[in-house]
């Protein structure tokens, strides 16, 4: 009985939730701050406005270690710290849930299903190319699930498999996320933190993008060719021959004229946002106020009631509760540190370790740290607000550019979103395609490899030559 018993407890093991591990950062650090000695750098402000760390001006200062009380006290101080973030994700995140609603993305995708019909292979770069753009102007990445839906027995019915079907939506939608030019949630935010105009660099970021989306296109085309040829090379080929051969290309949703206005105010909404962050520097507030203004048009286009509106409003908010929380969880861990004056004991500690080393050696330092960061923290604007405020000072005293910095945080974030375990929409995928993770990562290994060889190769580039 106590064998079964010890059986089922193990069955119930669930990964702690990033609340949980959040949560025990801050308690891990605050005791960490009794043995860590205070002291502080001298800050300016230099000619290009920033708020940056003199080097060579560490100091001991005054320890005042946290208090017991002041570890629950620091939840709040870093939400309202945050709140700038936690309301600009809650108005964006509003926005799409409005123009979800109207499942105008969902009939684009069923059109474009429709017109490929008999060129089977290139509906591969095309939907992959569809899904990356998502990624990388708007930060696509959970609505992207609903898709697989679709994808899955289209591409059965085309030749390939379920991990062709799986991997246009996934590998596609991260390609984007990953090596975005304008995603708000990363970009926008990191570059924030780091005091560096919203989606600066873009230019730098796109040329990235094509290279990162072209090398991720190849490889799912090169397996889908496979499979194509001969079906029994499928690594699914045992799962798929289970499956009811259902779903014709005319039975996908298309276009209506309304549908096709909506998405139309969605591409002009953001070739708006490009321009307005290039030539008006505009910021949070701007931004939030343009995809705000985006789900009102969308939600009169389509017709629908104001009090429809509201409520799709406020479910888009609900998805992303989470995300945004997390962000003001990450900062109550930063509010410690500073509290305590010992966050510039831990930069000036990493700063001495590494000061001996090419700083193209301590970029990539950077890039490897924020991989590691993403199994514990998976919300990417969670994890920039934990690392950034750390990771801009110390790319400041190593010779690292923020722009940098950002990118190194962008690719550490992005990458493992395709095969860690304690990635929602991953799993999520998974479990809705009928795909093992076993299988997954069988297929997946070889590409997570050229990934994180590609990101390497990118920050080095971008630090050695450009920033």
């Amino acid at each position: 009985m106590s064998n079964e018993l010890t059986t089922s407890e193990k069955k119930k093991f669930q990964f702690p939730h990033v609340f949980i591990i959040l949560f025990g950062f801050v308690v891990l650090v605050s005791v960490i701050t009794y043995f860590i000695p205070a002291g502080e750098f001298e800050r300016e402000t230099n000619a290009d406005g920033r708020t940056v760390v003199v080097d060579g001006t560490y100091n001991s200062a005054e320890a005042s270690p946290i208090g017991f009380l002041e570890i629950f006290q620091s939840i709040h101080t870093g939400m309202v710290q945050a709140s700038e973030i936690i309301f600009f994700i809650f108005l964006v995140g509003g926005a799409f849930g409005i123009l979800r609603a109207t499942n105008t993305l969902e009939s684009a995708f069923g059109s474009l299903s429709r017109k490929m019909a008999g060129k089977e292979l290139w509906i591969i770069p095309v939907v992959m190319l569809f899904f990356s753009v998502g990624g990388a102007t708007f930060g696509m990445a959970e609505e992207a699930i609903p898709f697989i839906l679709i994808m899955v027995p289209v591409a059965l019915m085309m030749g390939f498999d379920s991990m062709v079907g799986t991997a246009v939506i996934l590998v596609g939608v991260y390609s984007g996320f990953t090596a975005a030019f304008m995603n708000p949630f990363t970009v926008g935010v990191a570059q924030g933190i780091a005091e560096l105009p919203t989606f600066s660099g873009m230019g730098v970021r796109f040329i990235f993008w094509l290279v990162y989306l072209g090398v991720n296109i190849t490889y799912v085309m090169v397996y889908a060719r496979k499979v194509k040829n001969d079906p029994m090379k499928s690594i699914v080929y045992e799962e798929d021959r289970k499956r009811e051969k259902q779903t014709n290309t005319l039975d996908q949703p298309t276009l209506s004229k309304r549908q096709i206005a909506i998405l139309a105010i969605l591409i002009i909404t953001l070739v708006g946002l490009a321009l307005g962050v290039t030539l008006q520097h505009w910021y949070i507030t701007e931004i939030a106020g343009l995809f705000l203004l985006m789900g009102v048009l969308i939600g009169i286009v389509a017709r629908m009631k104001v009090n429809k509106i509201a409520e799709s409003f406020v479910k888009g908010c609900e998805e992303l509760v989470l995300g945004a929380l997390v962000v003001g969880f990450a900062y109550a861990i930063l509010v410690v540190l500073q509290d305590t004056n010992t966050i510039d004991t831990i930069l000036y500690a990493v700063s001495n370790v590494v000061s001996g080393l090419p700083s193209s050696l301590s970029a990539i330092g950077m890039y490897f740290t924020q991989s590691v960061l993403n199994f514990i923290v998976p919300s990417g604007s969670g994890q920039a607000a934990l690392s950034m405020p750390i990771m801009t000072p110390l790319g400041d005293l190593l010779g690292v550019d923020r722009q940098t910095a950002v990118l190194a945080f962008q690719f550490g974030d992005g990458i493992s979103n395709i095969f860690a375990p304690t990635a929602g929409v991953l799993m999520a995928a998974l479990a809705i395609a009928r795909i093992s993770y076993v299988k997954w990562i069988k297929w997946i290994w070889p590409l997570i490899l050229i990934q994180y060889a590609l990101g390497a190769i990118f920050v080095t580039i971008a630090h050695l030559f450009i920033w």
